[in-house]
């Protein structure tokens, strides 16, 4: 290998590591402070997070998927924790027997999810996975973390406030993101989302001092691996049942990564690839929920990350996720990366997912819209949008276990959009030219 080629690929690696951290790190702190666990107990977990990230980066870009795209702690997930843990009063239960219960729930769902895939169900979500309900997903997962990301990069704090310092500072951070993925020259700009982190977090160091980081992870003394540190699995039909379907989801999630990535490598997927691939991430799932971890998933979000950078070598993601797994393992490596200013990844992660809006509209190329169908995007879309801005309060009087369900404008929105997918037929109200058909996209992957 070239030393040049070796420097591209180290830095491409080191900017992979950034997103990977940036998108690790705040699941298991804030998942942590839900269940009320200790500072070491939560510096633990996170080290457990980025070893285990790390390395399910790493066997899934040679032996499953084989596509250079993050796998992590899954985004749904994530939010039916959350959902459940601010839920626990009102279902009358602790949070301990919650923690031992979503135990439950991770070590089932991973199970049923590898059954599934080995008795062919992935064969019925293709079917049911048209183009337009995979934009319509890709749509509202971009709106999704562009809002989170944006309240990040804004310093949108408790109170309600901008933190107007904070927002020009990001403002600056876009700014030199923008120029160097536009402006670069050569390989440059493949480097805009690393060249952002480094200029923004020295910016952030003179403007403010130190701080704004994400956490601390002191886990210096602490036993990174501990079994089961959320307590032995308690079976709560409710909690069960509700992660059956985020589990349902999140295989979903997998098909729609995989087949945006095989139009950007313009390589199509195979069925054995979506096998390998929800095989390896559910066995991982299944081993994180011993030690404490919320299952993994395949994030789409990596699509916007490798359309802006132009880098989709597999050894990059290899690079990065070994990093990862390295930072891990070296808790003072943990502290330092856990210092990196929110504002300042999430302006960067907030200019990287602009890039997925554009994969979203491509979804619908083919597609004829007018005053009637236009209902097949804008309803769903519309609808998820408007769940997403509505306040977790407004939902109080839904039953305690639906509520992360229903208070989720990406789940309902998908759901919307499959269920009018498969029963209306769009193709008696859309106007085509006389004496010309209109190419339709195939509506599965074969």
């Amino acid at each position: 290998m070239k030393s040049n080629d070796g420097i591209s690929i180290l830095l491409a690696g080191v900017q992979w590591l950034f997103f990977l951290f940036t998108n690790t790190v705040l699941v298991p702190l804030s998942i942590g402070h839900a269940l009320g666990l200790a500072s070491p107990e939560i510096a633990a977990s996170m080290q457990r997070s980025f070893i285990l990230t790390g390395l399910l980066c790493i066997v899934q870009a040679l032996w499953g998927h084989r596509f250079a795209l993050m796998d992590g702690p899954a985004g749904v997930w994530w939010g039916l924790v959350l959902g459940i843990c601010a839920a626990a009063p009102a279902m009358g239960m602790d949070l301990g027997t919650v923690a031992a219960s979503l135990t439950a729930g991770f070590l089932i769902s991973g199970i049923v999810a590898i059954i599934l895939a080995l008795l062919g169900f992935l064969r019925l979500l293709q079917r049911i996975f048209t183009p337009i309900v995979m934009g319509v997903y890709l749509l509202l997962l971009t709106f999704q973390l562009a809002n989170t990301f944006f309240k990040g990069m804004i310093g949108y704090n408790d109170d309600d406030k901008w933190d107007l310092q904070v927002a020009g500072l990001s403002l600056f951070v876009i700014v030199v993101v923008s120029l160097i993925h536009m402006k670069g020259k050569g390989k440059l700009g493949q480097y805009s989302l690393l060249g952002g982190i480094v200029v923004g977090w020295i910016a952030y160091a003179l403007c403010f001092g130190s701080g704004g980081g994400s956490g601390s992870a002191e886990a210096g003394t602490a036993m990174i691996w501990h079994w089961m540190p959320w307590g032995t699995p308690v079976f709560e039909p409710g909690i069960v049942m509700v992660g059956l379907l985020a589990g349902l989801v999140n295989m979903t999630n997998t098909l729609t990564s995989l087949i945006a990535a095989g139009r950007l490598y313009q390589q199509e997927a195979g069925q054995k690839q979506f096998v390998r691939s929800l095989l390896i991430t559910n066995l991982f799932s299944v081993a994180g929920g011993c030690f404490g971890l919320i299952p993994f998933g395949t994030f789409a979000s990596s699509i916007g990350f490798l359309e802006n950078t132009k880098v989709l070598r597999r050894s990059a993601l290899i690079a990065g996720a070994a990093l990862l797994a390295l930072v891990g393992i070296v808790p003072a490596l943990s502290g330092w990366l856990a210092q990196l200013p929110l504002s300042v990844g999430s302006a960067v992660l907030f200019v990287a997912y602009l890039q997925m809006f554009g994969t979203a509209i491509r979804s619908f190329h083919g597609t004829t819209f007018n005053a009637k169908t236009i209902y097949r995007v804008a309803l769903p879309v519309l609808t998820g949008i408007g769940i997403m801005n509505v306040p977790a309060s407004a939902f109080a009087e839904f039953p305690p276990l639906l509520t992360p369900i229903v208070s989720n404008g990406l789940v309902i929105g998908v759901i919307l959009a499959i269920a009018m997918e498969n029963a209306i037929r769009w193709d008696k109200y859309e106007t085509k030219p006389s004496g010309a058909a209109v190419p339709r996209e195939s509506a599965s992957v074969r």
